[in-house]
């Protein structure tokens, strides 16, 4: 009997990675998705779009190696710090040799030609697949026709034909591929990275200014509140809403200290670093000029570290609360 052909796909659970999919499946393919998790984005869609597609899911967990090249990418960032071409050649590096440890075929992706001028024109393409070095199994089905031949079509294990010549940003073409494929559910294609967002590669800069090499749990918490830095090592979060609160709450390690009002309502405070112990007036200062207390007077804040408590009274000064924050 004839071997039945099995490719390994990168599933973003957009639109185009969905779509990829089906283009493959529609040439009797059996395909395995597979993506990726750092404290930079999740497998969130991925879950959702593997689901609905009833593929199997590979989630793999790539921090360490994708932060080495967040702090210091080969072929340069974007418009933030977002390192793309080194991000999907990484993503396309690991796909290669789970192809080879498995027994896949070739590896696709959801990409389309020039749907992103920067990262996703022809000549970022081939950097991304030269530099993972499994250039010739990484077929775009999208834009395949517009591409050069791959060693799967080149084997006869695809149908060049049967694959699309779609390019540009606009997204006519997938929207009616969706309808043509029954799609109902996608999430917009804004991609979700935040290291896309100027904000938050704001905050990651200048973590990175102050330490190299930071905590797993220092990442995730830049998705959070307000940010000040109280000195060259330690700096405090500030809860926007109860639901950040709950969230900051749970990150507390040993040696940082949570602080919330005493008597008004008022955000929850984490101050971490290793000098943090040196910086308590001031972290409750903070956290008494974000609560309800009126400005100029006088607040009580209560201080947590490893379940001991201290109480903190400070004058509360709304005019230099943004003082120190980190945009």
């Amino acid at each position: 009997m004839k071997k039945k052909v099995r490719a390994i796909g990168l599933i973003s659970g957009g639109l185009d990675s969905i779509l990829a999919v089906k283009v493959i499946q529609s040439q009797g393919i059996k395909v395995t998705g597979l993506c990726f998790t750092c404290p930079f984005f999740g497998s969130q869609h991925a879950k959702a779009a593997a689901k609905g597609l009833n593929i199997p899911l590979i989630v793999k967990d790539f921090t360490e190696d994708h932060f080495l090249i967040v702090k210091n990418p080969p072929h340069g960032y974007g418009k933030t710090m977002n390192p793309c071409i080194d991000c999907h050649a990484l993503m396309l590096k690991i796909a290669g040799q789970l192809m080879e440890n498995k027994g896949f075929d070739f590896i696709f992706t959801g990409e389309v030609l020039n749907e992103r001028p920067l990262s996703q024109n022809r000549q970022s393409l081939h950097v991304v697949a030269n530099t993972s070095g499994y250039e010739k199994y990484i077929v775009r089905p999208l834009s395949a026709k517009l591409l050069d031949e791959t060693e799967p079509e080149k084997k006869g294990l695809l149908n060049r034909q049967a694959l699309l010549d779609i390019q540009g940003r606009s997204r006519k073409r997938q929207i009616s591929l969706a309808q043509e494929f029954d799609i109902k559910e996608y999430p917009n294609p804004a991609g979700g990275c935040l290291l896309t967002d100027r904000a938050f590669s704001n905050r990651l800069k200048e973590l990175l200014e102050h330490n190299v090499d930071p905590a797993y749990f220092e990442l995730q918490l830049l998705r959070f509140g307000r940010h000040f830095r109280v000195s060259s090592h330690s700096k405090l979060v500030v809860g926007r809403d109860e639901l950040e609160n709950g969230i900051i709450e749970k990150f507390i390690i040993e040696g940082s200290f949570l602080f919330r009002t005493d008597e008004v309502p008022g955000p929850v405070c984490l101050l971490v670093g290793p000098d943090a112990k040196e910086h308590l007036d001031a972290a409750a200062c903070i956290c008494a000029n974000y609560s309800d207390t009126k400005d100029k007077t006088e607040c009580k804040v209560m201080c947590e570290q490893a379940d001991k408590y201290r109480e903190i009274t400070v004058i509360t000064d709304k005019a230099f609360r943004e003082k120190g924050r980190i945009n």
